[in-house]
């Protein structure tokens, strides 16, 4: 009998395996970035070697009726970094169900401006930087490596694709359990209440003719901060099958949010509007990329930046390298090594 029961329940969990799917993919990245020094700057070194590693661990099953339910962690070790450097702690999960070209998220979710199909298309090298566009994109929720810093955030996302339309809204509650927005903090006979608001995201790609890509994407109260409302739009074409040109527009001038929660300084970041595009050589395996943005903030030192950056892909890794200088009239440069799993 006791057999029999351990023969049944060891059934039992390996058909539960088997309906499942377990899965661990991400990627590994070093290498060595340069960003130059100015008076007055706090940093100390001008080159630093930089490594990632990622983890995403996936595990997802079907019903009979074909509606799949899934859950996500993620495992993320990035060099020198306050809170994922010492260690690679699981960060907040996310819990997702999709059905017939629709997925509704919700936990740690990926935000629908972030998850715009051309808001980070200006990223140049191993690295995916870009000074001149996505560093004026304005502040909003992402989907976080790390642990929530919040009382009780959540987050919803509403994916739906169908032929080559992409739509997809997304809202984050900093706190809804109310703890935070409830509690206050004297400072010097002044009480402070913290601020935190809702954040609502609208996205929207489409792909015409298999060669014009074209993007918006709004979000309202981002990053929790009242009032901060950031605008994007896109467009990029592929004039050659290796060859595409491209351009950006983002709205921030009601972003720039620093301090904290109790001392907030408004700094505009200004609209920003960017030129890009990326040229694969004949060899099918040299990439270059390059973009020039200008920026309309009143505190740069110049309106325009630039880049230019190149990728050569290894067969399950690249080598790349970029070389950029921003609004402050610095230049910094990176090169490295990836390797996806």
């Amino acid at each position: 009998m006791k057999k029999a029961l351990i023969a049944s329940t060891a059934l039992a969990l390996s058909a539960g395996f088997a309906a499942a799917d377990v899965t661990i993919s991400g990627y590994g990245r070093t290498g060595v970035q340069y960003y130059e020094n100015v008076d007055g700057d706090d940093r100390t070194n001008e080159s630093q070697i930089v490594s990632r590693l990622r983890m995403n661990i996936d595990a997802s099953t079907s019903t009979d009726q074909g509606v799949d339910f899934g859950a996500r962690f993620r495992l993320q070790w990035d060099q020198g970094h306050g809170s994922r450097g010492e260690d690679a702690a699981t960060n907040a999960g996310k819990l997702y169900v999709t059905s017939n070209g629709l997925t509704v998220e919700v936990g740690n979710v990926d935000t629908a401006f972030d998850s715009n199909g051309l808001i980070y298309e200006t990223e140049l090298g191993v690295y995916d930087r870009s000074v001149g566009f996505s560093d004026r994109a304005g502040s909003f929720f992402t989907y976080k490596s790390d642990a929530y810093s919040d009382v009780d955030r959540v987050g919803v996302r509403v994916l739906y694709e169908i032929d080559n339309l992409i739509v997809q809204g997304s809202y984050v509650d900093p706190d809804q359990s109310g703890w935070n927005e409830a509690t206050s903090t004297v400072i010097d006979g002044v009480k402070y209440f913290h601020d935190v608001e809702e954040e609502y995201g609208l996205s929207i790609d489409y792909i015409w003719n298999e060669r014009l890509e074209l993007s918006a994407a709004y979000v309202m109260n981002g990053a929790g901060v009242k009032d901060n409302d950031i605008f994007f739009v896109g467009a990029r074409y592929a004039v050659m099958d290796n060859a595409r040109i491209g351009l950006n527009y983002v709205d921030a001038s009601n972003d720039g949010v620093t301090g904290n929660e109790l001392d907030r300084e408004y700094v505009e970041q200004g609209n920003t509007i960017a030129i890009y595009g990326d040229y694969t050589l004949a060899d099918g395996l040299t990439n270059i990329e390059a973009y020039v943005a200008n920026n309309d903030a009143e505190w740069n030192e110049t309106d325009n930046a630039f880049g230019i950056g190149v990728n050569y892909d290894l067969g399950g890794a690249r080598l790349g390298a970029s070389l950029q200088r921003d609004y402050d009239e610095r230049v910094t440069a990176d090169m490295g090594v990836r390797f996806d799993f």
